[in-house]
């Protein structure tokens, strides 16, 4: 799928799934884009892997040839969002977004002059999308993470902000912002569910794509059910551990 045909699945709100990539392991990643999923999402904020490896990352997704590469970055930067960009990736989720003015900013810095401020310099992204900065900001979609107390107050404010496509769910942050001791709270798991049911509602409205990251697929299918218009499967580290871990239990038993 190229980056222009997968930017307007999501603008579309078609239903894309995703996998998420925190190790710098290249080939690992090229196969896994292998298998079908619309894109493959590259952590630059919490992975463990720096720019070699988000670049290594980017061309691996190439390489595999069916996924279109999207990076986290690791904050709300021109810098970062431009290194991203320029390495290839077809897409950026932004975190930690509180406000409209965040979200402004992030459009800003993925967006050439006039529409916003990025820097001209595709050392590979031009080869991927094209020289011109028209197609560029057509074909780069911008995802806003929604997942702080001022993020979640201010979630219709985010979404109606011009130039975002789409926002995005951590539910780890999300649960610690509606109250919970550590993600994953049983405590808070009615007003965690009632944050996911309006961060859907407010995309819905904005007429933007709503996306929310899942420890599994068969919890990315039920939130697709409930409306997500993209979910994120998480992701090669943890898949890697509980995989060898059932093969070790299964071998002593």
């Amino acid at each position: 799928m190229s980056a222009a045909e997968f930017a307007r699945k999501l603008r579309a709100r078609e239903r894309v799934v995703g996998y998420w990539v925190v190790l710098d392991n290249p080939i690992g990643t090229e196969r896994i884009a292998r298998l079908g999923y619309d894109y493959v999402a590259v952590d630059a904020q919490h992975g463990l892997l720096g720019y070699s490896g988000l670049l290594n990352a980017m061309m691996a997704i190439d390489a595999g040839g069916g996924s279109v590469g999207l990076t986290r970055v690791e904050a709300n930067d021109p810098a970062a969002i431009g290194h991203a960009l320029d390495a290839g990736s077809g897409g950026i989720i932004v975190p930690l977004i509180d406000s409209a003015e965040d979200a402004r900013a992030a459009v800003a810095a993925t967006r050439y002059p006039p529409r916003g401020r990025r820097s001209y310099g595709p050392m590979r992204s031009g080869l991927r999308i094209g020289p011109r900065p028209a197609n560029a900001d057509e074909s780069t979609v911008l995802l806003a993470m929604i997942e702080t107390p001022q993020g979640l107050a201010n979630v219709r404010e985010i979404c109606a902000t011009e130039g975002i496509d789409g926002v995005y769910v951590g539910p780890s942050d999300l649960c610690l912002a509606v109250g919970g001791a550590f993600p994953g709270d049983p405590a808070v798991a009615e007003d965690f569910e009632q944050a996911v049911a309006d961060i859907k509602e407010a995309a819905a409205e904005a007429g933007i794509a709503a996306g929310i990251h899942t420890p599994d697929g068969a919890t990315a299918a039920r939130r697709l059910e409930q409306g997500y218009t993209f979910a994120s499967v998480a992701c090669d580290l943890v898949h890697l551990e509980r995989v060898a871990g059932e093969h070790l239990e299964a071998a002593k038993s």
